[in-house]
């Protein structure tokens, strides 16, 4: 495999192990991704040093998790490696293990969760360690559980969303007994932390293209029903229309990666669920990301929506001054990716003419109301006269001057054109 050496500061700190007595293999996600034809820098080392002793031999560590045996060493260039020493598992509660040191390599990879993690290559001869066929898997395309799938599942439940996560990712197969594990360790997923859930989710939409298979695994698992009840009933086309938003995987985006969480909760033509903002806060969503998805999810189940389809400016100039300019590209990017999905799910000869049009329908769309969004005046500071004006022609309570603000920005949005000062005062003068 071309990408199966690992970086010449890798191969420096398996050395200097080495050569003081240590066995040093890479193991993990680098290995994985190496046989795979995946390029990555985040090469992780396991070792018989013990983490006092991988602490003495190099110069710039970082004691990233000690009681676990991991230690990061930092090479020339700054770049953090993990070591960690072989271990063995005494006791876990389902999340947290306690763990042994003084095992064998074999004895290590066979506590990893799935076989295609637990293969390991000496990093100077190349040679390969794979006990339990992680490689066949890999060429198979198939997730498989290391050992008994119920024991790995009952030993660190996050493992049921790691496997949905690599599958997609991987567009992997499931295999049967590892598929059941993960349908029986459901019910006791509670014991997550809602921060972990969040975050595996966070990986979802980042590294599958098209995460929409495995958001159903997600619900075919009963994982939402456990972890996420509002996601248990939702139509197909939800899911489906986050395959249709722009994706790059581990390209660092992560106003993408906000926006397919915004459409995972956003129903077009429904207006949100009283209890959102009580589910995101659940789901540890940060603020911008909980307010992003609430104003999508309202955006979209504004009735103008439709008539914006047909031409009618002045919906399309109330939609987005009640949307908010910063909110209508969100806004729009999710409506088209369900309309997409929608056209993709009924099918039929015609369906790819279909998804075109449509495209080209909401870009001109798009067009349209971000010119109005950024041209048009929509909020009350565009208007062209201010509480002060209105002073010089008598009104001066506080809410009045509101009330008659608001009544303007009304009219604007009905017609730009009267948008200066002098219509306005006098639109005010002859308001009742």
């Amino acid at each position: 495999m071309p990408h199966l050496t690992p970086p010449a500061s890798v191969v420096d700190i398996a050395r200097t192990l080495e050569r003081a007595g240590f066995e040093a293999w890479c193991v993990g996600g680098a290995v994985r991704d190496a046989f795979l034809g995946i390029e990555t820098l985040d090469w992780d080392l396991a070792t018989s040093a013990r983490p006092e002793v991988v602490q003495r031999l190099f110069r710039r560590t970082v004691p990233v998790g000690i009681r676990f045996g991991t230690v990061g060493v930092l090479d020339h260039a700054g770049v953090l490696h993990e070591v960690t020493t072989f271990r063995r598992d005494v006791e876990t509660d389902g999340r947290h293990a306690v763990v042994t040191f003084g095992a064998s390599l074999d004895e290590d990879l066979a506590r990893r969760d799935f076989t295609i993690n637990a293969i390991a290559v000496h990093p100077d001869r190349l040679e390969v360690r794979d006990p339990f066929r992680g490689r066949a898997d890999l060429e198979a395309r198939v997730l498989r559980c290391v050992g008994a799938p119920a024991e790995r599942m009952r030993e660190d439940r996050l493992r049921a969303l790691r496997a949905l996560r690599f599958a997609g990712r991987f567009d992997f197969s499931i295999e049967s007994a590892t598929w059941m594990a993960i349908v029986e360790s459901a019910p006791h997923l509670g014991r997550l932390s809602m921060e972990r859930v969040k975050q595996e989710l966070d990986k979802v939409m980042a590294q599958v293209a098209r995460p929409a298979r495995t958001l159903e695994r997600y619900r075919e698992a009963g994982i939402f029903a456990a972890l996420v009840p509002a996601l248990a009933d939702v139509p197909p086309a939800r899911f489906a229309a986050i395959d249709h938003l722009p994706h790059r995987p581990l390209a660092g985006r992560p106003g993408r990666i906000v926006l397919r969480l915004a459409a995972l909760f956003a129903e077009p033509g429904v207006a949100p669920p009283r209890d959102l903002e009580r589910t995101l806060k659940a789901l540890r969503f940060s603020n911008v990301e909980s307010r992003l998805t609430i104003d999508v999810a309202r955006a979209l189940a504004a009735p103008e929506m439709l008539a914006t389809f047909e031409g009618d400016a002045v919906a399309l100039r109330r939609w987005v001054a009640d949307a908010g300019r910063l909110v209508v590209p969100s806004a729009l990017r999710v409506a088209c990716a369900r309309a997409l999905a929608d056209g993709a799910i009924a099918g039929g000869a015609e369906a790819h003419a279909w998804q075109r049009a449509c495209v080209g329908r909401f870009r001109r769309l798009h067009r349209r109301a971000m010119a109005i969004a950024w041209r048009d005046p929509i909020t009350l500071g565009d208007l062209a006269v201010d509480g002060e004006d209105l002073r010089t022609i008598g009104i001066t309570d506080g809410r009045a001057i509101g009330e008659t603000l608001r009544r303007l920005r009304d009219a604007v949005l009905e017609d730009p054109a009267l948008n200066t000062v002098e219509q306005l005062l006098a639109c005010a003068r002859r308001l009742p």
